[in-house]
């Protein structure tokens, strides 16, 4: 523990598992009060009770983070549980997507771009007047290596994701001068349970993924949490507009 999230209050949405999970425990380890969102009940509760049995600060709230009086309502509860306001921002949630773009509807669309965009809009522009006002705050959005390449056969994931990123640029740009720091990290293969989705839609991606991984390996949530952590930190003071890969160098090959 090196105590560089000390003083922070970090929220995390999609925290029952996987890389929210990871962040929420590595920001604890980090010193940091923790605030969980998720819209699965039985696993947040989980994850609470695994964080509060470490001794580290803790709240949770369910919610579902496409819809704003849910938002307001999450956030309200979470601060008034912790006695202050979130510092730092971590949107996590997502869904994976395979639809066929010729036969998707459009309800099927705005089911995707409402937690993968959206829900990130409606999170920050719920907490981020407290940092405006303290002129100190940092925003982390989960991308995806898909914001920058592709496969076949998930789309429109990669359009959420690039906005996503666009998103990250736009709003750093906007809040800049109030000290407030907005970055993204874009995942690559990371052992989650999205991943086994993927692997379990698409025949033989796994085999494929493990081939082409300069490192040899699939990445781990915690491998992930490590980055959100040190962006969301004052380790990481002069980053903002960012987007970080963690995608064990795959975003880097040629073929």
């Amino acid at each position: 523990m090196t105590g560089r999230l000390a003083n922070e209050v970090v929220l995390v949405t999609g925290a029952a598992r996987g890389i929210g999970r990871a962040v929420a425990v590595k920001a604890a380890e980090e010193g940091a009060a923790v605030a969980l969102v998720d819209i699965l009940t039985d696993e947040l509760t989980a994850t609470t009770a695994e964080l509060a049995g470490t001794g580290a600060t803790v709240a949770a709230a369910v919610g579902d983070i496409t819809d704003e009086v849910s938002v307001r309502q999450a956030v309200g509860k979470l601060t008034d549980d912790l006695g202050r306001q979130i510092t730092v921002l971590v949107n996590n949630a997502g869904k994976n997507s395979y639809a066929d773009p010729a036969k998707m509807s459009v309800s099927e669309w705005d089911d995707v771009f409402d937690v993968d965009l959206k829900g990130a809009f409606l999170m920050s522009r719920q907490v981020l007047q407290p940092m405006i006002d303290a002129r100190h705050g940092a925003i982390v959005n989960i991308a995806s290596i898909h914001s920058k390449l592709t496969t076949a056969g998930m789309f429109p994931y990669a359009a959420a994701k690039s906005g996503l990123v666009g998103m990250t640029r736009s709003l750093a740009l906007d809040v800049a001068q109030y000290d407030v720091r907005v970055n993204a990290v874009s995942p690559g293969y990371i052992s989650t349970d999205l991943l086994e989705e993927f692997f379990d839609t698409i025949p033989g991606e796994r085999e494929k993924a493990l081939g082409v991984h300069p490192l040899g390996r699939i990445g781990t949530p915690e491998n992930v949490a490590e980055v959100v952590c040190f962006l969301a930190s004052p380790a990481a003071a002069f980053v903002t507009g960012a987007n970080w890969a963690v995608d064990g160098g795959l975003g880097v090959r040629y073929a």
